[in-house]
């Protein structure tokens, strides 16, 4: 993989993503990103990322911060939290094993819409956005593939996020109108 992302210096290294291909294949039925992915497909891909240990409590991902990477958890649980209007951090999910995390900022580069933090023992894969351009130079198919799902996932988010903000606002103009 290309550098280290900087903001990962603090978790624990474990190499290139190669020898742990069976687990992150044995993901396939919980992820997204890997649903269409062949065995030989996720043994490409892991030669481009990089594995990370990260403890209990360690902060993977910083709100606000800049960022040109994803992660893939592989182990553990990680609590995405976004700080709410008083700038305390709230729980808006909880993410298992076969999730990704990171996909936007890796994508444009703006900075991190919530803060991630191991709720247990975790390891991620990463994929930084010089290992995905790498990717599509030399293994074109396997880049438009992974392009591909990300669209499709962060879609799938976009929807998702849109019926929530749906509800919010009728919920909003229900008590408004006293209608509750």
């Amino acid at each position: 993989m290309a550098d280290r992302p900087a903001q990962l210096a603090h978790l624990e290294h474990l190499g290139d993503a190669t020898k742990f291909s069976g687990q992150i294949h044995a993901l396939i039925p919980k992820c997204d990103l890997l649903e269409n992915f062949s065995p030989s497909e996720v043994r490409l891909l892991a030669h481009f990322m990089d594995v990370f240990r990260a403890p209990t409590a360690a902060e993977i991902i910083h709100e606000g911060e800049g960022g040109d990477f994803m992660l893939m958890l592989i182990e553990g649980k990680v609590e995405v939290q976004k700080r709410d209007r008083w700038n305390t951090p709230q729980v808006i999910a909880v993410v298992e094993p076969g999730k990704t995390l990171g996909e936007m900022s890796m994508i444009d580069g703006e900075p991190r819409f919530a803060t991630c933090v191991a709720a247990e023992p975790t390891l991620v894969a990463v994929l930084n956005r010089e290992s995905l351009a790498r990717i599509i130079v030399e293994q074109p198919m396997l880049g438009a593939k992974i392009l591909m799902e990300i669209v499709l996932m962060l879609s799938q988010r976009l929807r998702a996020t849109s019926a929530r903000l749906l509800q919010a606002i009728d919920a909003q103009s229900r008590r408004e109108s006293g209608l509750q």
